[in-house]
């Protein structure tokens, strides 16, 4: 087929995994083409054989009709592809320019900077880029160094650009002007493929989408004949309803109050700047923000895993209305001072489970200080894991099965099922549904709403922002470690939260 990148019978196997299985798929010249699938299904694997990361185990890529062989990104910047991966592969330290053209050997040992930064500019012209060719990447922003991924691939000549999940850490306004680039890219004939997860923005902006499911290209449907539903329900292979259920929030008791909390990074950076807010029982507070914005060292200074700078408080009310400090005590202390504390964190295995351990280990990890004895009681705790491992769907060998060895999605249904088996009266969650499929997430964002119907005050941080405003009730914006606004979430918009996440509008606290 002409002006085509055809991929026939292409597969690809890690260890034991099958990644990819036989998949066949065409892509058009100067088409949009997004790939939509659940995590793990093959979407980032296929498009890595692309652009020549991995090579098939077995199949056939034609471009234009004619068989090549890519094994390396060399061969696929010959074929005029190129991918910008999910975490950027920029020097940090080089100007943007400088960045753009390492490793063209064109350049030669000198390099006419002038003429570099002419034609850096002439492409950004031509695509309504904005940006500064003699800036410093570690002074960008996210969407500055997206940027410079982009022209990067230009400048080399790519006429097929594969981006991998790219709106993940931009604003809901920088998304904006990505989405209008990719359409000129479109008008320019050249061919975008968006690796996604978000419908809203395949239905927005893509000709074509390709779903995938278990490595299988399982069909491609024309975007403006498709719909969340009938996207969802092909991702999945079933019917989901895609529905959160909210209530008015209690707002029953002040649980925790933060005032003037600062926290100091080892190397003096500023990671929290006087943030002030606090957290009620039976409401569900959203942390929104691009990533690395503050959100970690907020949640690890609650639990007490971050220490706080002097003058901070972090007061937490218990049920017997007894008030507690926890700035300056660990862990371990704020258990046994009674404050029935809740923590999922962002880091699964590295913080939040033992990846040796089962699922019958993790829960006893939680109760073990309880007996009175040597010997572990592990009764309660193997019936909490078989409670978990049925109520969300977690697929395991056994309930004695590392832990380590399974999917991200199943190891995040144990530590959320875990903390939330503990029976909290503050639960703090960084990114819970992260990994996991469409019913397993509804089905995290029904067990949170339960969890507030019971008067438990609930923190989600998410990088959804649609999930944000259809689950919580207020929505904390975090920029650069500064709260710079708590909105209403029934009355707020994505917009707003944008122009709070760059710190761009001045909005009143609730």
């Amino acid at each position: 087929m002409e002006n085509a990148i055809e991929l026939i019978g292409i597969s690809k196997r890690f260890g034991k995994t099958l990644a990819n299985d036989s998949v066949n798929l065409t892509i058009h010249k100067g088409e949009i083409l997004s790939l939509l699938g659940e995590n793990g299904s093959g979407k980032t694997t296929l498009m890595n054989m692309l652009c020549g990361l991995y090579y098939p185990d077995s199949g056939t890529i034609k471009i234009n009709g004619k068989e090549v062989t890519i094994s390396s990104p060399k061969d696929a910047f010959e074929h005029g592809i190129g991918m910008v991966h999910q975490h950027f592969k920029l020097i940090e330290v080089f100007s943007a320019s400088d960045n753009i053209i390492l490793g063209l050997k064109e350049e030669g040992f000198f390099v006419d900077h002038r003429k570099v930064n002419r034609e850096v500019k002439e492409i950004a012209t031509r695509y309504d880029f904005e940006i500064e060719p003699k800036k410093k990447v570690y002074r960008m922003s996210v969407g500055e160094k997206q940027i410079v991924e982009i022209i990067k691939l230009l400048y080399r000549g790519v006429d097929t650009l594969i981006l991998d999940e790219p709106t993940a850490v931009l604003t809901p306004q920088e998304t904006k002007k990505l989405f209008n680039v990719l359409r000129k890219m479109r008008e320019d004939g050249k061919t975008v493929i968006i690796i996604t997860h978000k419908l809203n923005e395949v239905l927005e902006l893509s000709d074509r989408v390709a779903i995938l499911r278990k490595g299988k290209v399982i069909e491609t449907i024309e975007t403006a004949k498709a719909n969340e539903s009938i996207l969802t329900d092909a991702m999945v292979g079933e019917h989901v309803a895609l529905h959160i259920d909210r209530d008015e929030p209690k707002k029953d008791d002040e649980v925790l109050r933060v005032e003037h909390l600062n926290c100091t990074s080892s190397q003096g950076i500023k990671l929290i700047k006087d943030a002030n807010f606090s957290i009620y029982g039976g409401e569900i507070l959203g942390i929104a923000g691009v990533s690395g914005s503050g959100q970690k060292a907020l949640l690890d200074a609650i639990t007490g895993l971050r220490h706080s700078d002097f003058g901070s408080h972090i007061t937490f009310k218990k049920v017997d209305g007894e008030k507690e400090e926890l700035v300056g005590k660990t862990p371990k202390m704020i258990k046994h001072l009674g404050v029935r504390l809740a923590f999922v964190p962002e880091d699964r295995l590295g913080m939040g489970l033992v990846g040796e351990f089962g699922m019958t280990g993790n829960m006893l990890l939680r109760s073990y200080e309880e007996g009175h004895s040597y010997f572990l009681h592990t009764k309660k705790p193997h019936a909490l894991a078989e409670q978990i491992k049925d109520q969300l769907h977690v697929v395991t060998p056994s309930l004695e099965t590392p832990v380590r060895k399974l999917s991200g999605g199943n190891v995040q249904k144990v530590l959320v099922g875990r903390e939330i088996a503990s029976s909290p009266r503050l639960l703090l969650t960084a990114y819970a549904t992260r990994g996991l499929d469409i019913n397993t997430s509804y089905a995290i964002y029904n067990l949170l709403n339960e969890q507030k119907r019971k008067g438990v005050a609930v923190v989600y941080v998410g990088e959804d922002l649609d999930v944000l405003l259809a689950l919580t009730d207020r929505i904390l914006v975090l920029c650069d470690g500064q709260v710079t606004g708590i909105v209403d979430s029934r009355t707020t918009d994505k917009m707003t939260i944008g122009r709070l996440m760059s710190n761009n509008v001045e909005v009143k606290h609730d």
